[in-house]
């Protein structure tokens, strides 16, 4: 039964975040946590199915407000055709233009977001957060990584340039399921494992911040009698750091 198999290994899988990366999470949590408290502003970045990561941390119920999405203009699914995804995501320059163009500064940190870390996109923002004195936390899986080139001049891939690299646990590829007969693999887990490891990082960033006596700008859902009220509240209280409600 395959569809047991792909959930038994999306299982494994966090399993193994949650042995291998808490000291990565954790440094992660810090990051965001001293961003936070000095007043910055945190942005998350991935190209294609890589945003995923970012959509899952923005405007969501029981996640942090203070997360501002840079959009992978060109590189999301909405683009046709869907193939200009991938030849723009290697497109040297690209990423440089999007952290230019957004609200970033330094003292900032930026989540970035890419299983094989490879593509010109993501590296050029990450060396151009470094350039601007930009904190940056990058969730890539290490085995597909070691096991590809980097599509950049620099030689470069994510995992080498982020001041936090956080491991998907993804394999080689990303797809996990093999089917007798099949030559591919199917079922990806880097969306599982990545909004998994978003998701435990606000957790503990929010531990983090009540323990030191601060309220958290967490959203509540907007279908619940009072969310709208606490949203609006704590939107209009860190409405400087907010930059995807203009």
């Amino acid at each position: 039964m395959s569809y047991k198999t792909y959930l038994e290994l999306a299982s494994n899988a966090i399993r193994q975040v949650s042995e291998t990366q808490g000291a990565a999470i954790e440094a992660a949590a810090e990051l965001l946590v001293d961003s936070i408290c000095s007043g910055q502003s945190i942005f998350s970045f991935g190209a294609s199915h890589s945003f995923m990561t970012t959509e899952e941390l923005v405007y969501r119920t029981g996640g942090l407000m203070l997360v501002n999405p840079i959009y992978p203009h060109g590189m999301n699914l909405f683009v046709r055709p869907m193939t200009a995804t991938s030849r723009l995501e290697r497109l040297l320059g690209l990423g440089a233009e999007l952290l230019a163009g957004s609200p970033a500064k330094g003292g900032d940190v930026l989540l970035l977001t890419s299983t094989s870390g490879r593509n010109a996109v993501v590296i050029d923002m990450a060396i151009g957060a470094h350039e601007l004195g930009i904190k940056t936390i990058g969730i890539t899986s290490l085995a597909y990584t070691s096991g590809v080139g980097s599509r950049h001049p620099s030689g470069k891939k994510l995992a080498d340039l982020c001041d936090v690299v956080i491991d998907n646990c993804a394999p080689l590829g990303d797809a996990a399921v093999e089917i007798p007969g099949f030559p591919q693999r199917v079922g990806p887990l880097s969306s599982v494992t990545g909004c998994a490891i978003v998701n435990s990082i606000v957790a503990e960033v929010v531990s983090r911040l009540v323990a030191k006596g601060i309220e958290p700008p967490v959203f509540v859902s907007a279908n619940l009698d009072n969310g709208d009220a606490w949203n609006a509240r704590l939107l209009a209280e860190n409405k400087d750091r907010i930059h995807y409600m203009d």
